[in-house]
């Protein structure tokens, strides 16, 4: 039964957390640093935003070999669903017409993120490619905190992001201010407990 819970929490958050980014998207307010990266690509290329999460994740998952990272079955998850579940909900979702409908769409987002983000990690069935990148170099260099290191990933995806034409405003600074507090909030709620202990990582999310 525990890993009946365990899966069924992860399909249900990745395929929320790409609900999430389609809100957000079509706010039109701004996105967090690795999908201005996405739309800017995907603007570039006419790729859809769901193949250019999954195409860029392939690489990213890649680079966790010389940092000895090990997949999971949430990461290979991870890669093949979410950008499959942001194409699907752009393609109903109906366009944010006035300010209010962006902001509710923006603030509808940001929430659902946080409670996919504590499905699928509180899942324990490993990280999205992107979190195992940042984790991975941190093993590897253990001077350079989490901290300064997601920092440093995800400006530089910001800046290339922006270069490319992705939408980064408002909302990407709402998102970073509170991705924190929801992931804190949501994730002992929902970690699926080892051994009778709910453990909170602290984990924020780069998907």
């Amino acid at each position: 039964m525990n890993l009946v819970r365990r899966l069924t929490q992860l399909l249900a958050g990745l395929v929320l957390y790409g609900a999430s980014m389609g809100l957000m998207i079509e706010s039109g307010l701004g996105l967090n640093p690795w999908d201005v990266f996405h739309q800017g690509l995907a603007d570039v290329t006419g790729v859809s935003f769901g193949w250019i999460v999954l195409l860029v994740g392939i690489p990213v998952l890649l680079l966790w070999i010389p940092l000895r990272q090990k997949p999971g079955v949430g990461t290979v998850a991870n890669l093949l669903i979410v950008g499959f579940s942001a194409d699907a909900a752009l393609a109903v979702l109906p366009a944010g017409h006035g300010i209010a409908a962006r902001v509710g769409y923006l603030v509808g987002g940001i929430l659902l993120n946080g409670v996919a983000t504590g499905l699928y990690i509180g899942s324990r069935m490993g990280p999205g490619p992107r979190d195992g990148l940042m984790t991975g170099i941190h093993a590897r260099f253990p001077r350079l905190s989490i901290r300064l290191t997601r920092t440093a990933i995800e400006l530089l995806v910001l800046g290339a992001g922006i270069a490319l034409g992705g939408t980064a405003g408002v909302g990407t600074i709402a998102y970073a201010l509170a991705i924190g507090p929801l992931v804190h909030l949501f994730l002992p709620k929902l970690t699926v407990p080892e051994r009778g202990r709910v453990t909170n990582t602290g984990a924020v999310p780069a998907h």
